[in-house]
């Protein structure tokens, strides 16, 4: 590759249909985040579904594992091509399942198939990247794909809002549908081309990787589940989080449970950041419309300023480049989160101003734009072509079974402390949110240690 192909801007040939076609389905999955987040409490109320609240956005989370399993280790066989093309089509049917369902049962059945898909098409979209990109072009295209989240974030809860106002919130499940088709034709000529690089050795399928996948999501939903089971859902949620952990281990690198310095840390603090962002995230709707009174065309505005935030940071990252070192900017980001989340406990704790809650979570979509990006071009830069697909879906899964744990305990929080729900729900974040800056340090290696110096490559093998 010469010189000027590597310089080249994200915008500019060979790479600008990839940029394009990436960033329709980056925004196609964030106006659909952001759009169901604003309306889910409405929907529980509409159909008698508070019990299952946490599990509409844990199950596709959940779920999302064995996406992810199944198309990092299907990129690395053909590359990302076939597995894009297969996330996206599973994606719409969830969306479809979803849009019109009668019962809260159904509806997260939807959600289910929904995160089953979009699970996929996260690691494929990252494949894609490492493919397609030189490393000198990571932190921008990432930075593209946190720009892409601004326009569903400008218009996504809003129009969510008023569309479930003045229609019905099926609508919202189901006009995202309409979005895919001119997504996909967009992405069709980026990919066409590719074709899959020979790897030092044959890579096999990983039918046991996907086996401790399922696994994983079954604990998740058993841990979601536990607070409807009489009697014994105490030792349910235990099995089920035990569980999650074992199978966890063969999805992700050596280290990785023991947050060993480098690529092991990286994906734990990414699994943290979720966890402690997504697990209050998703309550802050719900906060003020149940005792604020908000509209939900109004209450969606908490998000919209939040991931404003989180897109500027990611440009700002983006632009500055090296001149941040990635672990600089993954603990003032994890730092960040944490005083968001603390504000969002006192405003529920001794009821305060809602502007308190809203204002600070723009600090938290301020760190997790800092966070992710440069959590992503750590992964990439700590693989090789032959554990791309691998170390992508370790990222995402961490990502992802972070987000379905937090919120399946947040679920169990919010039912067992029915006097002050909110504030131990953001208590709860809170502690999460303390262990990630304690380990987001240990993201760069020790200078002189035989693993990667922050940002430099390094064999990562699977377990």
């Amino acid at each position: 590759m010469n010189t000027d192909t590597a310089t080249a801007g994200i915008l500019r040939r060979p790479y600008l249909l990839a940029t394009v076609g990436a960033c329709a389905l980056v925004f196609l999955s964030a106006f659909e985040s952001l759009a169901v987040t604003t309306i889910m409490p409405l929907v529980s109320r509409d159909l008698h579904g508070a019990s299952l609240y946490a599990l509409a956005f844990a199950g596709p989370l959940a779920t999302g594992v064995i996406g992810m399993v199944g198309a990092g280790n299907w990129s690395d066989r053909r590359g990302p091509a076939a597995p894009l093309y297969a996330s996206v089509a599973l994606f719409v049917l969830g969306l479809l399942i979803a849009g019109t369902a009668g019962t809260m049962e159904i509806l997260v059945l939807g959600r289910l198939v929904q995160g089953l898909g979009g699970g996929a098409m996260t690691v494929a979209l990252y494949v894609l990247v490492a493919r397609v990109y030189p490393p000198a072009l990571h932190p921008k295209i990432f930075a593209a794909f946190a720009a892409s989240w601004v326009v569903p974030s400008l218009v996504g809860p809003f129009a969510a809002g008023v569309v479930a106002q003045l229609s019905s919130w099926h609508w919202v499940f189901l006009g995202v549908v309409g979005l895919v088709v001119p997504a996909l034709l967009m992405v069709v000529p980026a990919v066409r081309g590719l074709h899959p690089e020979p790897a030092a050795e044959p890579v096999p399928w990983a039918f046991g990787r996907m086996g401790w996948a399922a696994l994983a999501a079954l604990a998740v939903l058993g841990l979601n589940l536990s607070a409807e089971v009489p009697g014994f859902g105490g030792v349910m949620a235990v099995v089920a989080l035990v569980l999650a952990v074992v199978a966890l281990r063969p999805l992700v690198p050596r280290g990785t449970l023991t947050a060993r310095r480098g690529l092991p840390s990286v994906i734990v603090v990414r699994g943290l950041a979720s966890a402690a962002f997504f697990g209050a995230e998703v309550y802050l709707p719900y906060l003020l419309t149940d005792r604020y009174a908000f509209m939900p065309t109004f209450a969606g505005l908490t998000l919209t300023g939040a991931a404003l935030a989180w897109a500027g940071a990611s440009a700002i990252q983006g632009r500055m480049g090296a001149r941040l070192v990635n672990a600089l900017a993954v603990r003032i980001g994890a730092a960040l989160v944490l005083v968001a989340i603390g504000l969002a406990f006192v405003t529920a704790a001794l009821s305060l101003s809602p502007a308190i809650a809203v204002g600070g979570w723009i600090l938290a979509g301020g760190g997790m734009g800092l966070m992710y990006p440069r959590l992503s071009v750590m992964t990439l830069a700590l693989s090789t072509p032959d554990n791309q697909g691998f170390n992508s879906a370790a990222m995402s899964i961490s990502d992802s079974l972070g987000g379905a744990l937090s919120l399946a305990a947040t679920g169990l929080v919010f039912a067992a402390f029915a006097g002050s729900p909110f504030a131990a729900v953001f208590a709860l974040t809170g502690v999460i949110a303390v262990v990630g800056v304690v380990i987001a340090p240990r993201v760069a290696a020790r200078s002189g240690s035989s693993g990667a110096r922050d940002g430099q490559p390094q064999l990562c093998r699977h377990p």
